[in-house]
């Protein structure tokens, strides 16, 4: 299984600094949800842990080892990554869109094997989404699009997931479906790192959240240790009605303060 390890992370982006001085840790068999309002660094952190955003300060450690020395090709077999809001530019089939995933495995000109190719049906059986498989990836819509793409990243068959806003365009019985997959990777062994803005969602299926704000960590823990009332406001300016329920935890915002 695979680990990582922030630690006293600091990203700039131009003359912002997107992430301040970040330390944590994370471990394989959780599902670890990274919450926090727009523009609060969540998407630039992960790309740090991932070696695609480089540190103004601090490093990452997947495995022990700096992320910053790990080669590319190694990086990708380790963790898979589903970046928010791809555009898809090639009229490529759905079965060969998936299968680029297959890609950290293969060898310059190799060809698909018969263990690929179980990969890539099997990624596409779990993201629903074997009934698209000789559809045209740019012709479909945004929520089908959306699990394609999250195949693709279940097609590396790696120890590690990386996954920010993979709910972002799916319906409401999708968004179940991706959550409860998330949280069968984990239970699998696998880390399982994923950005959410439905804090309901955050909470009731992630193991472990981490709130971030302006950059910086602000709070890391249980789901319901981390989303008080107090930390809405003080982190996204709401009042919400929280209720823990008995594991359905309900999270409504309620107006702006």
């Amino acid at each position: 299984m695979v680990s990582l390890a922030v630690e006293g992370l600091s990203v700039r982006l131009g003359r912002h600094v997107a992430v301040r001085d970040v330390a944590v840790t994370l471990e394989p068999g959780q599902l670890v949800g990274i919450i926090g309002p727009n523009g609060a660094g969540k998407s630039t952190l992960i790309r740090a842990m991932l070696g695609l955003a480089k540190p103004r300060a601090g490093r990452v450690l997947i495995d022990g080892q700096d992320v910053a020395r790990i080669d590319r090709g190694a990086i990708a077999r380790a963790i898979a990554y589903l970046p928010q809001g791809q555009t898809l530019h090639w009229p490529l089939s759905v079965d060969r869109l998936v299968a680029l995933g297959r890609l950290p495995h293969l060898g310059p000109l190799s060809r698909l094997s018969d263990a690929d190719e179980a990969a890539v049906e099997a990624a596409m059986a779990r993201a629903d989404v074997l009934h698209l498989k000789g559809r045209i990836a740019t012709e479909l819509s945004g929520g089908e699009r959306a699990r394609v793409l999250l195949a693709r990243a279940l097609a590396v068959g790696a120890r590690g997931l990386i996954a920010d806003e993979p709910l972002a365009a799916l319906d409401p019985g999708h968004q179940i479906d991706v959550m409860n997959l998330l949280r069968d990777e984990a239970r699998s062994g696998a880390l399982v790192v994923t950005v959410l803005h439905d804090l309901s969602m955050a909470a009731r299926w992630c193991d472990r959240l981490l709130l971030m704000d302006g950059g910086a960590l602000v709070a890391d823990g249980a789901p319901m240790d981390v989303l008080t009332t107090q930390a809405l406001a003080d982190v996204y300016g709401i009042t919400a009605c929280i209720d823990p329920g008995n594991g359905w935890p309900l999270i409504l915002p309620t107006g702006r303060i």
